[in-house]
């Protein structure tokens, strides 16, 4: 008599351990990515980053989505842990992006739930510094749009994730918590946060400028002329304006646009009413009609806002008003 136990075919416990098997086998045998793919989904992101400078959010909202399902295709999939890692910083700074498109296109609600999203891959990650950067990009959505009081609460979180580091994300972290401060008319706090951005940035090592989430001095002294701004001080905010345009390249987004809308918001704070609304609505003009999206609008729109309502029916700010609702793409 053979010792060896005949199997039943129509058997269950056969049938479903057989079908388990084969699934972790195939599960075991997806969890292949190697660190060469890995690195050419790194190289991918970097050049993605780069052309974010200069390209335009709804074209650049296409790219990054097909990179972004790419990554999370490979993250659904069973993965080691150090692979796992790298895929959800990956998928954190993309989902950042893509945030900040959508806050670009006035697509609030959902920039606001994918910066929700960047969160929690940064979390996963467990990576401090793109914990920090997530946050910090994600106080710029309340500071144009509000509450302010979020925006301090997200970069001042960003701030201390990286309180014991020398790191680009930190200065950044500071200068965006002085910036909400000062808007908030906190002048003490801030300067405190704004010296802390200067010792930060002065110590740290800084990368390529051309690249989404760099910080170079150019946008260090952006968010110092929000600061000045917003402080009430004119003649310092102008001096910061013009060395930071002098450092901005032709292509480079809507940086630019933005600091001339802030010398703008300057001269109406100071009633220069007729100055003001004409520098607005060449800094609107002047920006190319892809790039002439919801967040400039509403910045050009807060030049009219700083002023008093007795002052807003003056013909300046009428043709203010006619510029900003011109169709999009109008040149």
């Amino acid at each position: 008599m053979s010792d060896s136990v005949a199997i039943d075919v129509d058997d269950p416990v056969d049938r479903l351990a057989g079908a388990v098997r084969r699934s972790v086998d195939r599960t075991l045998a997806s969890a292949g990515v190697t660190s060469g793919q890995l690195d050419l989904l790194d190289e991918r992101l970097l050049w993605l980053r780069g052309q974010y400078i200069s390209t335009p959010p709804e074209p650049m909202l296409g790219m990054l989505l097909t990179d972004l399902e790419e990554v999370r295709t490979l993250a659904a999939e069973r993965q080691p842990a150090a692979v796992q890692v790298r895929l959800s910083e990956m998928i954190a700074l993309l989902a950042t992006l893509v945030a900040d498109c959508l806050m670009k296109l006035g697509r609030l609600r959902q920039s606001r739930a994918w910066y929700a999203t960047a969160r929690t891959a940064a979390d996963d990650s467990g990576n401090i510094e793109i914990r920090a950067r997530v946050r910090a990009q994600a106080a710029m959505l309340p500071y144009y749009y509000g509450p302010l009081e979020s925006a301090v609460s997200l970069a001042r979180e960003a701030r201390m994730l990286l309180r014991h580091r020398f790191s680009i994300t930190g200065a950044f972290a500071a200068a965006a918590e002085a910036r909400a401060l000062a808007r908030q008319g906190e002048a003490t706090g801030a300067e405190r946060a704004l010296r802390h951005a200067y010792t930060v940035f002065e110590k740290c090592e800084h990368g390529p400028v051309e690249d989404a989430f760099a910080f170079p001095e150019r946008r260090l002294l952006l968010y110092l002329s929000g600061v000045h701004t917003f402080l009430g001080r004119g003649r310092q905010a102008r001096e910061v304006q013009r060395q930071a345009l002098d450092l901005y390249p032709s292509r480079s987004g809507i940086d630019p646009a933005l600091l001339r809308l802030e010398q703008a918001i300057s001269l109406a704070r100071e009633r220069n009413l007729t100055e003001a609304c004409r520098l607005a609505g060449a800094a609107y003009l002047q920006v190319p009609p892809a790039h002439r999206t919801t967040i400039l609008e509403a910045r050009a729109h807060h030049v009219i806002d700083v002023l008093p309502p007795s002052m807003r029916s003056a013909r300046a700010v009428r043709e203010l008003g006619e510029i900003l609702a011109l169709p999009s793409g109008t040149a």
